[in-house]
């Protein structure tokens, strides 16, 4: 990945508690272009392997509700960067106006067809593409929404050092979201809970990674995700 001066980041990145994971990250380059280069080489094979079985989970989700086969929404990745990101749809047409930005495993805006993508991950397989394109990572910090990234602490920025991620440490080690936040009712609470008290413990994780990470490092990240999901 192509890696910013300093002084060219965004003025939200420039900040102490940015530069001191900034510098981690400088220091280590050539893991940073090997970490590019897996990404291209494994989205390519993916996509390769894969593509039939999308084509059989698109028309699975056309024919079992109505509505697109693909969600989109606004999403952030490197630098602060906004792009709108790709799954299949998993969820009624409507739904992120309809209740809260957060989603647990019980919420009632998922369909049936959703809940087994969801549960084995395959509604972020259109993600490949943004693998491709450098928007995102095999490996990184899940991108968030911008009225959430909007409200980082400049710690919290230093995520966006890097490219947004299919799969990341805070996902495999952060398990209780969906008890923390199923059991509530009331959207504008979820997404409170959710900003107060989920999104500080998984950044904790996050920004671990950051300051640990390692190509190798990646990729037993993405065989753990593996081993979680299945």
């Amino acid at each position: 990945m192509f890696f910013r001066p300093f002084e060219k980041l965004p003025p939200e990145l420039q900040s102490d508690s940015v530069r001191t994971y900034y510098d981690i990250l400088a220091k280590k380059r050539g893991s940073l272009f090997l970490k590019r280069l897996a990404d291209l080489l494994i989205a390519l094979i993916m996509l390769v392997i894969l593509i039939l079985p999308m084509a059989v989970i698109a028309v699975i989700v056309m024919l079992t509700s109505k509505g697109p086969v693909f969600y989109r929404q606004e999403r952030v990745t490197t630098y602060n960067k906004h792009f709108m990101i790709l799954k299949f749809r998993t969820m009624t047409v409507g739904a992120d106006k309809a209740g809260a930005l957060v989603t647990s495993a019980n919420d009632n805006r998922i369909t049936k067809v959703g809940a087994t993508l969801r549960k084995f991950r395959l509604d972020e397989l259109p993600q490949i593409f943004h693998v491709l394109s450098g928007k995102m990572s095999f490996v990184g910090t899940r991108p968030e929404v911008p009225r959430f990234v909007d409200r980082y602490t400049p710690e919290m920025a230093a995520t966006l050092l890097m490219p947004a991620g299919i799969t990341s440490l805070a996902s495999i080690r952060y398990k209780d979201e969906d008890e923390i936040i199923g059991s509530i009712s009331d959207p504008d609470e979820v997404d409170r809970v959710y900003m107060e008290t989920i999104l500080p413990e998984k950044m904790k994780y996050n920004l671990e990674y950051i300051s640990k990470f390692s190509f190798f490092g990646d990729i037993k990240l993405m065989f753990s995700t593996i081993k979680n999901v299945f």
